[in-house]
């Protein structure tokens, strides 16, 4: 039986036969891709940690982080769904990231990614 969030078909269904190919509409490819890059996991524990966070204070939770990196690594959640961008129009301007529903429910997918490569992979 399928798992209810794996959609109209199951996993072994979609990716049967002697050239299957994963597709970008792919759900396990979409999830891979969001959660893609060096540093990614630790980024959206974070938010998972603390639902809205600015760029300093995510500088500063992970201070080996570049800040190139962590922008590029916003920008990745923020198109993927996971994060919002809100911008004050106070002086001088602040932008804060939240955590949408989409990226809680990422929740336990890292959780489960992690007592995966705990268990030795």
């Amino acid at each position: 039986m399928a798992h209810q969030t794996v959609g109209h078909g199951s996993l072994l269904e979609v990716c049967a036969g002697p050239d299957v190919r994963p597709g970008p509409d792919c759900p396990v490819e979409v999830t891979l891709a969001a959660l893609r890059g060096r540093w990614m996991p630790l980024v959206l524990m974070e938010f998972l940690r603390n639902e809205d966070l600015g760029f300093s204070e995510l500088a500063a939770a992970l201070p080996s982080l570049s800040d190139k990196v962590l922008s590029e690594r916003l920008t990745q959640l923020t198109d993927a769904g996971v994060i919002t961008r809100h911008r004050t129009p106070a002086w001088p301007p602040r932008v804060n990231y939240m955590l949408t529903d989409r990226g809680r429910a990422l929740g336990p997918v890292l959780r489960a990614m992690w007592l995966w490569g705990a268990e030795g992979g």
